[in-house]
């Protein structure tokens, strides 16, 4: 969530923002225009509030002063008035709170601001690459996208999954399953012993309001799962960003903690809401998957080094692996809603002769931080500051495991298991149909 006194002083630049992220310039000024709004309103009636509460303190010394000097009848006339003023108080506040949710709705839904060496564009082909790493081999004819190697291994199968859950699902068996397993493994120990990540088994299901902390609420609804809790509900979590995130919610940090660096591996959930048509075959986007996440909590100073380690974390997965990829930033059009700047990375797939997103790493100021009021005080300060958070995939398990399987297929249908993966594979070097 973006601050109100920032955008009451700098309207413009919230504007350019805006445009930048593709409103037209029409659009960006009515909705910076209705912000302000809402907050001038809100503020001339909390200014008309705590008017009204001076006067009604004021209004009762003076009884007391009437009634001392037996003046019995301008007593009444301030009782009455009080009177009059309670009312308006207690109609007040609430109409306070009421002002108060119109401004939260309105910022709740604006997007964060890009930095200004973020490239300007409208979407993926405006991304900038800033680096390669490995190498692309010519693609031989016999090549063969995953779902094709797995079913021909009888280890992936789509059709029975689809008849218990419907599209977008798998079920993995023997060494693939194995593999896939092993690949967040791998991952897990890379971060927690290598790059001094915390290890956190987090709740799966979380409340609305940890959603909103992390900004999937509102805007991103439908693209969520929910089950009824009572006379509530819990969300699904998208990603472990959500829980690891919110870990540090409505909390008060010494700055000598900074930075706090978590690491998770757990199941997603996401509905894929308007991606139909996309991806409809394999494994890339699917309702259920794995995913190797990275959150890190740091002070408003250090989240921009923070964002290049995090990215050099993550690439090191696929360093270890030997998959080629490559490291782009994203364009303004491109990014998500809550970053700042973005760097995705993509590894090669053979299978799709194409680079896929594996990981996406993004750097979100205090964003976040605003929204789930979470802060840090430096020892020679007496205020607080909000943290800076940035997450990040460590990476996604399941299309690791289909960059390995396409990447180290060979010609007789068998997958060669990566040397760094082996210990995890009990020694298994290669999988083959039984």
């Amino acid at each position: 969530m973006l601050d109100i006194k920032w955008i009451r002083e700098n309207p413009q630049a919230l504007i350019d923002a805006l445009k930048k992220r593709g409103h037209s310039a029409e659009s960006a000024q009515s909705t910076v225009e209705d912000v302000i709004a809402r907050d001038e309103a809100r503020r001339e009636h909390v200014s008309r509030l705590q008017e009204a509460q001076e006067r009604r303190n004021a209004a009762s010394k003076e009884i007391g002063k009437a009634l001392g000097a037996k003046d019995s009848a301008l007593a009444e006339k301030l009782k009455a008035e009080i009177g009059e003023i309670k009312g308006f108080i207690q109609n007040g506040e609430a109409q306070a709170r009421t002002l108060d949710k119109a401004l939260i709705d309105a910022l709740a839904v604006l997007p964060n601001v890009p930095f200004d060496d973020v490239p300007i564009g409208a979407d993926e082909k405006d991304n900038v690459e800033i680096r390669q790493v490995g190498t692309v081999k010519p693609r031989p004819n016999w090549v063969k996208e995953h779902y094709e190697i797995g079913e021909a291994l009888g280890l992936m199968d789509f059709e029975r999954a689809a008849k218990l859950s419907g599209s977008r699902f798998t079920v993995l068996k023997g060494q693939i399953a194995r593999l896939e397993r092993a690949i967040g493994q791998f991952m897990l120990d890379l971060h927690t012993t290598e790059h001094g990540y915390i290890e956190v088994q987090p709740p799966l299901l979380v409340r609305d309001e940890v959603l909103f902390g992390t900004n999937q609420l509102p805007k991103f609804e439908e693209d969520l799962f929910f089950v009824p809790h009572g006379e509530a509900r819990l969300g699904l979590i998208p990603t472990a960003e959500v829980p690891l995130t919110n870990l540090v919610r409505e909390e008060i940090l010494a700055a000598e903690q900074l930075p706090l660096r978590y690491t998770a591996l757990t199941p997603c959930f996401r509905s894929e809401a308007g991606s139909a048509g996309r991806d409809t075959r394999g494994m890339l986007r699917q309702h259920q998957f794995y995913k190797v996440e990275l959150v890190s909590i740091t002070d408003q100073e250090s989240s921009v080094a923070e964002h290049e380690r995090m990215t050099q974390c993550a690439e090191e997965v696929l360093k270890r692996l030997e998959l080629p990829f490559r490291t782009v930033v994203l364009c303004t059009g491109d990014m998500g809603f809550g970053a700042r700047k973005t760097y995705d990375i993509e590894v090669w797939l053979p299978g799709q002769n194409a680079y896929r997103e594996i990981s996406s790493c993004s750097v979100c100021g205090d964003f976040q931080a605003r929204r789930m009021d979470a802060r840090y005080r430096k020892a020679d300060e007496k205020g607080t500051r909000f943290v800076h958070t940035l997450n990040g995939s460590g990476t996604a398990v399941g299309r690791a495991l289909i960059a390995v399987l396409e990447n180290y297929q060979n010609e007789d249908g068998s997958v060669t298991i990566p040397e760094v993966l082996r210990p995890y594979m009990g020694g298994l070097a290669k999988i083959e149909r039984a």
